[in-house]
């Protein structure tokens, strides 16, 4: 359990507190020697301070080091107590809000997801509101006799693979043909749409379709339409930027949380967490439980809609060596800007 700020001394307090900005500047231990210069102690009694902070749990050392490292609880006492935030600059909001003011929802999102994955040098993540896909293409790959995979892209950029079951006799040719008429004559129209005129199609036999494949797509896009919106949409940016100087002394624990970005589902439901409450939640290591082996942060934040109800929620995920100072108003920043966007 954290303990409370009160029960810290103002010299531990400090000393705590530098050695935690020193750790997220850098990464690195921290000892008593590089602290002699910032405080007006001597190099035993900072060690001395530096015992008792590991004592109560805020502090750590690796065994390798004779240097001190928060622990995760001591983040949480920091992040919590003793950090001071500082607000978004004019040139990090104006870069923001370009990439957010004037653009269509899909676009904005995804925009606005990148430019603070950018500016934070985090993965950035953004929970889209549920809303109905269109289609941009249609493929099947056959798999064998009887099944074939079917790849539906959406206008928004997202990819869905479907395992289908054929009817016999149903062709290889049969199933691109079907598919080229999706991708020509349908692209732009939402699920719903694409299926009414795909049934219409079929009933007017205006075109030389294959029934069989034609009733098969049009039965595909009235069940892909109806369970969509039970799946909100998640937009990742900029993965890359885990993989920077630091990340090549902990190579297993980046690897942990790039498997862990794969889970797309697990990340929603992490995400979800942060809808209640006004403003950023901050989750740090085995707070939660998806990041728990990489031992990463989740910063995030809900954005709103028209009738002021949270509609999404955006963010950051990374280390948690974070400048949790600099980047929580800059969530925070972001997902007003998204309100607006909505409103």
């Amino acid at each position: 359990m954290t303990p409370p700020l009160p029960e810290l001394t103002t010299r531990m307090r400090d000393i705590f507190g530098l050695v935690v900005e020193a750790y997220l500047e850098r990464g690195q231990p921290i000892g008593s020697k590089a602290l002699t210069g910032a405080v007006n102690l001597s190099p035993a009694s900072i060690r001395s301070v530096l015992a008792e902070l590991e004592e109560r749990g805020l502090l750590t050392h690796p065994h390798t080091s004779a240097g001190r490292l928060p622990t995760e609880t001591g983040l949480r006492l920091f992040v919590d107590g003793i950090m001071q935030s500082h607000l978004p600059s004019v040139e990090e909001r104006a870069a923001i809000e370009r990439q957010v003011r004037d653009r269509p929802l899909e676009e904005a999102l995804a925009n606005a997801t990148a430019a603070l994955s950018g500016l934070s040098a985090c993965a950035g993540v953004v929970v889209a509101p549920k809303i109905e896909r269109r289609l941009r293409q249609l493929a099947f790959v056959p798999l064998g006799p009887g099944q074939a995979l079917a790849v539906v892209v959406g206008e928004d950029g997202s990819v869905e693979n479907r395992m289908v079951a054929l009817p016999p006799g149903l062709t290889a040719a049969a199933l691109a043909e079907i598919a080229n008429f999706v991708t020509a004559r349908l692209a732009g129209l939402t699920l719903a749409e694409a299926e009414g005129r795909l049934r219409q199609e079929i009933r007017e036999r205006r075109e030389a379709l294959d029934a069989a494949a034609a009733e098969l797509v049009a039965t595909g896009l009235a069940e892909w339409r109806e369970d969509g919106p039970q799946r909100p949409v998640l937009i990742v940016r900029g993965q890359a930027n885990l993989l920077d100087e630091a990340a090549a002394l902990d190579l297993e624990r980046v690897r942990k949380l790039l498997d862990e970005l794969e889970d797309r589902q697990e990340i929603v439901r992490l995400l979800e967490g942060a809808r209640e409450g006004e403003g950023c939640r901050i989750f740090i290591g085995s707070e939660n439980r998806m990041f728990a082996l990489s031992g990463s942060s989740v910063i995030a934040a809900p954005y709103r809609g028209a009738e002021g109800k949270v509609v999404g929620v955006v963010g950051v995920i990374g280390p948690t060596r974070l400048n949790y100072a600099r980047i929580v108003p800059m969530v925070d920043y972001t997902a007003q800007a998204l309100t607006r966007l909505m409103g």
